[in-house]
């Protein structure tokens, strides 16, 4: 015999209960296979999940489109850090800038590499600990770096710095959302269960073609096992 599966995604979820719902609204009161109590709870239940899974929708779309700018405020500044640290030691090559002075930009242990800029947080320290290095510097009496300067620097610092922030607030909501839909779910779940029980019961005496197309237009789903057909 086939067997059946409560859904497993969201959207299916919300399609087997709209499916209950509109076939026990479509037929008279004598033969709905539900009893009013049961459909007064997945027509409460659905409408909840169904505003929870598009609320939870609009804020991780949010978050994607808010990912595409953020990433290109994300290279921006590491370009610009990366190239402002390559200029620095370049001129400590040169000693047009002393090698003690990369203690300001917390560079003293480097050993004139490039510290690794590939995380966010990563970048957010070093852009931070470049700029107040510089600033430092210069406020010492020594001569700024151009190409870039500091200024530039702290331009792209600053956009990527605000877009990192607003990227963390859109992932708490989506989270918070994500949340509220995967709470709801096994209540969602149990109206589900409940419906399918309640077709099967009163669907139970027909013959077994009839009884599964019957169950089917309340939004039962059934699997057959590998070779098994339905008799």
């Amino acid at each position: 015999m086939p067997y059946r599966r409560l859904p497993n995604t969201d959207l299916s979820r919300i399609k087997a209960l709209r499916t209950a719902i509109e076939k026990a609204s479509s037929i008279n009161f004598q033969e709905i296979a539900i009893s009013m109590k049961t459909l007064s709870s997945a027509k409460s239940v659905v409408d909840k999940f169904e505003r929870l899974y598009n609320k939870h929708q609009l804020t991780f779309d949010t978050q994607v489109k808010a990912n595409i700018a953020f990433q290109s405020k994300v290279k921006s500044a590491r370009m610009y850090i990366s190239h402002f640290i390559q200029v620095l030691y370049m001129s400590v090559a040169r000693s047009e800038i002393k090698l003690e002075h990369l203690e300001l930009y917390d560079l003293q242990d480097s050993n004139l590499i490039v510290p690794d800029l590939n995380s966010n947080e990563q970048l957010l320290q070093w852009g931070e600990k470049i700029i107040n290095g510089e600033n430092k510097r210069v406020a010492q009496g020594g001569v700024p770096i151009y190409n870039p300067s500091i200024a530039k620097v702290n331009v792209m610092y600053a956009l990527f710095k605000e877009n990192y922030h607003t990227q963390q607030i859109h992932q708490k909501a989506t989270a918070r959302t994500l949340n509220e839909v995967s709470e709801f779910r096994n209540e969602v779940d149990s109206i589900i269960f409940d419906i399918w029980e309640e077709v099967e019961k009163f669907n139970a005496e027909l013959p077994a073609n009839e009884r599964l197309d019957k169950n089917r237009e309340y939004g039962l789903i059934y699997y057959y096992r590998k070779g098994e057909t339905i008799e």
